[in-house]
């Protein structure tokens, strides 16, 4: 008989037990049992025997708490004179004590401000208060006197303290200030009052250029007349259509000479209806019903297109729609050249796979494309567009993947030819921050630039139109965040990891050189507290070429002899990247580690920032979720660390997107996932909002949704899934999550469901949804009943 107890059933009795003690009370043939084989029992390896416990969940509720305010000198916010020269900061050192720092970026040397022990001492002789010199009753300083003093307010007075003679002076008392905390007799004039404030937010159509005319809608016409006479006859210039085509105020274009206008004429789109039902009202005893529009894949949208109409006629100028003809929703903005010969708009075709810039002769109405980018999957209008128009040198800066990365280009605005790539390489502009046509430069957000570093780190560049002088700003192992001096010859750069707190430098912004450091932040607290260092992770991707990068989260009683249960914290949603760069004193997956698991995020394929190739992965395609990337990650992971146990298979919770493709783990991969939690899912992207959807799954709407939806896919469910939703949700319609419960139920699969009365968008991320996502995953990867109360 002892040799048909294994190892699994002694774990299961110990796990049961929860104390050896509890032995005692079995009857005398059990007590013999365990006694032959307890010694098998102790010599167990540590399976995570206290995982789940009331502790367990208390240290993971409160270390939010526990981290907050633990790591130090880590922000800086510069403080600039007026002549470019020197900036002053203030940095918290400890809990609440501070630091005053003069920096000369001329010389590049760093100091404190003034001796705050001195004047403190004399501030507090003057004011007979208590004055603390690391908690100083002011925050902010003017330096005077070429820089030799400081001025500051505190105690109601104005103050001067001389850096080099340490004498403190009272200047004068401090100016009140109004209940706004405006200096009285300093209204901000640019703050609009009463009646003002009315006319100028909700102005009566769009006057000319000249003031000689007012063009405006009136029952869905576009009319102009003349500002000089109020009796003025009215003029129709266009009309409303039986199609339902209309003009609106708002969308409105004068040409700069006055002569032209261009007008947007709507047709309008289906009006698609989403109720709910808000069972629990806090006003009233009876449930009330709530209706929006919430257009959804494969609508009929609102679509405006252009009109343009010669004022001295009186005439519409026909312009042919045929570069044009099917139109995202989003309305164009009009650009006019300054000698009102031409305009321009984007055209973004529904589908998204075609995006151009179209031109319009102001005489004629010949449309030309400027630009035309066209794609096989997509174009990520939403997300990687850049258009700057440069009329003076007849120009235009615009951003494309056509070559397989995010980059810039020049275009000739006459031609349409491209006359040189500005940026090129195998790496990403991430963002347009600044263009000076002037000195003929673009200033820049890029990623990838450094192929030793993480792809996905921010750094900042410069570049010449011509694609010369390519200079990288910042160079710091991390992801930076810059600002700039105001006359744009320094730069403060702050670069961190989350592995690395927050590291400040001053930079020559000319060349990008390295001028002084400024800070490192002090973790040393939150190091003490047992926080634990989150662990940049890199794999080979699904074709075993591309790393993927994620991160491995550890509890803060982490022992690595022990054994954890793995769960990935997983949102995919094409439109980003979401595994964190930046430092952060606490990371929310890290609770979760808590309770005694491994928790992980991956960034696969079919996410953005990478190259075109990596991102298009989701085209007609948000099903794959980038599994097989995160599956192979997570298995690299666990063979080169044995305390990761996927014995009983990975646990995974996600919201929204996330929650979509947690539950898509437990039904098209579940012999790799078997627990999911999924909070306000959009689980068939026909049900889900249209803009979203129609990016990358892709228009007209085709069979791939309906193959890809998890209602569909219900009935392969074989492990554990808790779905959560809020039945007001307004971005996801609610329907989504019960319609995959109906399919769940007429599959005849046991699940887990939680509806929130009330509860809006994220409802898993409340208090009482936190807990239960919690409590799930320890009864159902832990194997132990939870111990949350």
């Amino acid at each position: 008989m002892p040799g048909n107890l294994t190892v699994r059933h002694v774990a299961t009795l110990r796990r049961c037990c929860g104390s050896i003690q509890i032995f005692r009370r079995f009857p005398p043939m059990h007590r013999q049992l365990t006694s032959i084989y307890l010694p098998l029992i102790v010599m167990l390896p540590a399976i995570a025997v206290a995982q789940g416990t009331l502790a367990d969940y208390d240290r993971a509720n409160s270390l939010r708490e526990t981290t907050r305010n633990t790591v130090f000198r880590q922000k800086v916010e510069p403080n600039w004179t007026a002549d470019g020269k020197r900036l002053w900061y203030r940095i918290e050192v400890a809990p609440g004590e501070f630091e005053f720092v003069i920096v000369n970026a001329i010389v590049g040397t760093r100091e404190l401000a003034f001796d705050q022990q001195e004047l403190a001492k004399q501030l507090a002789d003057a004011t007979k208060k208590s004055v603390i010199a690391e908690r100083l009753p002011f925050q902010r300083l003017v330096l005077i006197n070429d820089e030799d003093a400081i001025e500051f307010s505190a105690f109601s007075g104005v103050w001067k303290y001389d850096r080099g003679e340490k004498e403190l002076t009272r200047l004068r008392d401090e100016e009140p200030s109004d209940q706004n905390g405006e200096k009285e007799g300093k209204k901000n004039p640019r703050r609009p009052q009463g009646r003002d404030a009315e006319k100028r937010e909700i102005p009566e159509g769009r006057q000319s250029p000249d003031g000689k005319w007012i063009a405006f809608e009136h029952n869905h016409d576009l009319q102009i007349r003349s500002t000089s006479d109020p009796a003025a006859e009215t003029i129709t210039l266009g009309t409303s259509d039986t199609d339902g085509g209309w003009y609106s105020d708002r969308h409105i274009s004068w040409s700069p000479d006055s002569r032209k206008l261009v007008a947007l004429r709507t047709r309008q789109g289906q009006q698609h209806d989403v109720s709910v039902v808000e069972s629990s009202p806090q006003d009233q005893l009876q449930p009330k019903l709530h209706t929006h529009n919430y257009l959804k894949p494969g609508d009929q949208i609102p679509q405006s297109t252009p009109h343009l109409f010669d004022v001295d006629t009186k005439k519409e100028i026909a312009v042919s729609d045929e570069l044009f003809a099917n139109p995202w929703m989003s309305p164009p903005p009009i650009e006019w050249s300054p000698n009102s010969g031409r305009f321009f708009f984007t055209y973004n075709q529904r589908g998204h796979q075609i995006l151009r810039v179209i031109a319009v002769d102001a005489k004629t109405g010949e449309a030309q494309a400027i630009v035309d980018e066209q794609s096989d999957t997509f174009i990520d209008y939403a997300y990687k567009q850049f258009l700057q128009i440069l009329h003076d040198s007849n120009e235009l800066i615009w951003m494309s993947e056509r070559d397989g990365w995010n980059h810039l280009y020049l275009y000739d605005l006459s031609s349409g030819e491209v006359r040189n790539q500005v940026t090129k390489g195998e790496w990403v502009v991430r963002k347009v921050e600044r263009v000076d046509a002037e000195r003929r430069q673009i200033w820049f957000q890029a990623s990838g630039i450094y192929s030793e570093q993480d792809p996905y780190y921010i750094h900042h560049c410069r570049v010449n139109f011509d694609g010369s002088g390519l200079t990288y700003l910042t160079d710091g192992d991390g992801t930076h965040t810059v600002s700039w001096s105001p006359d744009r010859n320094f730069l403060v750069d702050t670069y961190s990891r989350v592995d690395q707190p927050p590291v400040t430098e001053l930079r020559d912004a000319e060349t990008g050189k390295l001028i002084c450091e400024l800070e490192r932040a002090d973790w040393s607290r939150l190091l003490e507290t047992g926080w634990k260092v989150p662990e940049r992770f890199v794999a080979k991707g699904r074709d075993n070429a591309t790393d993927i990068y994620g991160v491995i989260y550890r509890p803060t009683n982490f022992d690595e002899t022990k054994k954890y249960p793995v769960i990935e914290k997983i949102y995919a949603g094409p439109h980003g990247s979401f595994v964190p760069k930046a430092f952060s004193d606490y990371f929310s997956a890290q609770s979760m580690t808590e309770l005694g698991f491994i928790v992980v995020q991956i960034d696969s394929m079919g996410t953005s920032n990478r190259s075109k190739a990596f991102h298009d992965v989701c085209a007609k395609n948000l099903g794959d979720s980038g599994f097989p990337d995160r599956i192979k990650w997570i298995n690299a992971a666990a063979n080169k660390y044995p305390f990761m146990d996927l014995s009983r298979g990975v646990g995974i919770y996600g919201g929204s997107a996330g929650g979509q493709s947690s539950t898509r783990a437990v039904l098209a991969f579940g012999d790799f996932y078997t627990v999911a939690v999924s909070d306000c899912g959009c689980h068939d992207n026909r049900m889900d909002k249209i803009w979203w959807n129609e990016l990358w799954m892709g228009w007209p709407v085709g069979p791939h949704y309906e193959e890809q939806s998890n209602v569909t896919n219900a009935h392969r469910l074989t492990g554990k899934l808790f779905l959560t939703v809020g039945e007001l949700d307004r971005n996801v319609d609610p329907a989504s999550t019960m319609q995959v419960v109906n399919a769940l139920i007429k599959a005849d699969k046991d699940f887990d469901l939680l509806v929130v009365p009330g509860g809006g968008h994220g409802i898993g991320e409340s208090p009482y949804g936190k807990r239960r996502r919690q409590d799930f995953f320890v009864r159902h990867l832990l194997g132990v009943e939870p111990r949350s109360r």
